[in-house]
């Protein structure tokens, strides 16, 4: 379920610290109903997501037109055409959130990690349309148990960046995001019946 941006903003997550100049694009609730102590195994959840070979084919299909652009027009290029070293949020870091785990990064989505806290972990992805960052928190629900919560910041890269956020907009919204949760709920459900049996 999509969330009001307030869901995201309201709360004291450390990630609010340094990432003022990005945009809160989407907060979504997750389908994932745990106790206090859940956070790492939705980590798991997430990190073993893997769009190009489970889930829905609209969401395969999807995921691998934009990874095959990606190559085509060097996309996920960072330092295509530059100089420059690609940015990055570990620069910006407080000393405690950078002497702390970086935490576990996907192997199958194009997001480092920049830290893993109890109750909260943040990737970051870098390319020549946007500087991306991925936000997971667990959260007290309202029926006394807890819940993932993400949400998605971008700064865009110019004009090609505002092009590509436009274009991508209508897909994230209605097939993409909707699909992730979906699969998230999947994969959440299966290693809670793992776990009690």
């Amino acid at each position: 379920m999509r969330l009001p941006k307030s869901a995201h903003t309201s709360r004291p997550w450390r990630i609010h610290e340094f990432t003022r100049d990005f945009r809160l694009e989407d907060v979504w609730a997750l389908p994932t109903p745990g106790g206090p102590d859940d956070f790492p195994r939705l980590v798991q959840v997430i990190t073993a997501f893997d769009p190009m070979r489970r889930g829905p084919w609209p969401m395969r299909l999807l995921f691998a037109i934009r990874f095959e652009l990606g190559k085509v027009f060097g996309i996920d290029d960072q330092a295509a055409g530059s100089r420059v070293p690609a940015p990055t949020l570990v620069d910006r870091l407080p000393d405690d959130l950078r002497a702390s785990s970086g935490g576990r990064g996907s192997d199958t989505l194009p997001f480092t990690s920049l830290y893993q806290l109890d109750d909260e972990w943040a990737l970051e992805a870098v390319n020549r349309t946007v500087h991306g960052i991925l936000h997971v928190g667990w959260v007290s629900d309202e029926a006394g148990g807890y819940r993932g919560q993400m949400a998605i910041l971008v700064k865009r890269n110019g004009k090609l960046g505002a092009a590509y956020m436009s274009a991508i907009k209508p897909f994230r919204h209605l097939i993409v995001y909707p699909l992730m949760m979906r699969e998230f709920g999947r994969a959440w459900r299966a290693r809670t019946e793992r776990r009690n049996n």
